[in-house]
């Protein structure tokens, strides 16, 4: 479990040590590299280490991350973010590992190219909100999206950088850092994040999936792969068969991606991008979200309906990879404050019934409380 003492991280700068607690070890502060993961020389086992074969693991998942912007105004919450994860870090402290998807920059400057408009967006969050993160309890955060590059090259090495100093991992954009390890308890945490966008590393690109899969999989106890794809907005909430296009883009074919991703070393699978919730899967014994949606999102984004709902998705895994059970703890988001409890269970029957009609033949089984088991 993750250390009451994280919560003092607010006091410390963006290069200072983090808190180290009885189950996540200090950071390391080492920018990575491409291809990088700070990872041991790789183990026999059928391609995994040792470590982990008789743990039971947990780790939680949610989906994009903009604590508020400076572009084109300044739309902030207050208290500098301080009470935005006040609902739902006791969550992310307590797993093993706590993943999400880091849609924008931490950046203070920088000029964008692109025009605000109805489907044109530019987010820069101060780097002073960083630190947010760390007290979140986040292990790891995917730069793989449509968002990462809104202030070019200035604004990913910016991101990098911060959260370089705050100790989480990271990995997804294209030539720079591809894979990442997280270690905790002796575990293994391999992870990497595959995008829509040209500068990330593609998903459509599966000869680029595998190798990349391929290198981390000797690494790590566990494999886990986040991927940023699919249409946006409430009208896209169904996950449909083959490749889904959205404003003349691409966005991937997510059933065949997942399932790939898991065929070739994968473990857990989690995705975000549409901007909406949609179903679940589990696929040789092996856990799938294919969109956690918005999650901490308070400017700039549309919060009302399905666009508000903001899950954090809690899982239990064998040391082999194996899923046990897991718990969709449902929250909806408030302009300027973030996710708050849905104490009607609303955003777990949403994912309920998309996992019913849109998942056929998976022993997964949801509860309208959001317990997930099979």
């Amino acid at each position: 479990m993750k250390s009451f003492l994280l919560i003092l991280l607010s006091t410390l700068t963006l290069n200072s040590v983090c808190t180290s607690s009885s189950n996540k070890e200090a950071p390391l502060l080492s920018p990575q590299t491409e291809g990088s993961s700070d990872a041991s020389e790789a183990a026999p086992n059928g391609g995994r280490l040792e470590g982990a074969v008789g743990d039971t693991l947990t780790i939680a998942m949610t989906g994009d991350i903009m604590m508020g912007t400076t572009f084109p105004s300044i739309q902030l919450p207050p208290n500098d973010g301080r009470d935005i994860f006040r609902d739902t870090k006791e969550i992310t402290l307590r797993a093993d590992l706590a993943v999400g998807n880091l849609e924008g920059t931490l950046c203070d400057g920088g000029t964008t190219k692109k025009k605000p408009g109805p489907n044109c967006y530019a987010f820069r969050t101060p780097t002073k909100f960083g630190p947010r993160l760390t007290e979140a309890g986040y292990d790891y955060l995917s730069m793989a999206n449509n968002h990462a590059n809104d202030f070019g090259q200035f604004g990913i090495e910016q991101t990098e950088k911060t959260l370089d100093g705050l100790g989480i991992k990271y990995s997804g954009i294209k030539g720079r850092v591809r894979t990442a390890i997280v270690e905790r308890n002796g575990v293994k945490y391999g992870l990497c994040a595959f995008g829509q966008n040209t500068y990330t590393v593609h998903h459509n690109d599966l000869s680029t999936v595998k190798a990349t899969l391929d290198e981390l999989r000797p690494q790590c106890d566990i494999l886990v792969v986040s991927f940023h794809g699919g249409a946006e907005g409430r009208t896209h909430t169904h996950l449909p068969h083959g490749h889904e296009f959205f404003l003349g883009e691409d966005r991937g074919d997510l059933r065949t991606f997942a399932h790939f991703a898991i065929d070739n070393g994968a473990d857990v699978v989690y995705g975000h991008g549409p901007h909406v919730v949609r179903c679940m899967e589990i696929y040789k014994d092996r856990f799938i979200a294919y969109s956690l949606g918005n999650f901490c999102t308070p400017y700039g984004m549309n919060l009302t309906g399905v666009t508000g709902y903001a899950p954090v998705v809690e899982i239990k895994i064998l040391g082999d990879g194996t899923f046990l059970e897991g718990q969709i703890h449902s929250f909806i988001q408030q302009k300027g404050a973030g996710p708050r409890r849905d104490a009607t269970n609303t955003v777990a029957r949403e994912i309920r019934n998309l996992t019913l009609s849109d998942i056929k033949g998976s022993p997964i089984q949801i509860s309208e409380t959001g317990h997930i088991g099979k």
